[in-house]
């Protein structure tokens, strides 16, 4: 986990760094999308070449389906 000021300009190094080539991009509600983080670290993922899916409604202490559905998202 990376915390902190623009840390969310790490994320495609960082996905890169442990090999990985596909990200579940899970956050909770509306305000992802309306600071425009969402986009930004969307559009860093699609800029390195590595493949996304979104999957909103994050809460705390979630039920195993919603981490299910992210998983199946995935998948597809």
């Amino acid at each position: 986990m990376v915390f902190g000021k623009e840390s969310e300009e790490q994320v495609a190094a960082l996905v890169r760094k442990y090999g990985g080539t596909k990200v579940l991009v899970h956050y909770g509600g509306q305000s992802a999308i309306r600071s425009g983080l969402l986009d930004k670290i969307c559009g860093k993922l699609k800029e390195s070449g590595v493949d996304y899916v979104t999957l909103g409604g994050v809460v705390p202490y979630p039920r195993l389906s919603l981490a299910q559905q992210g998983i199946e998202l995935c998948r597809k």
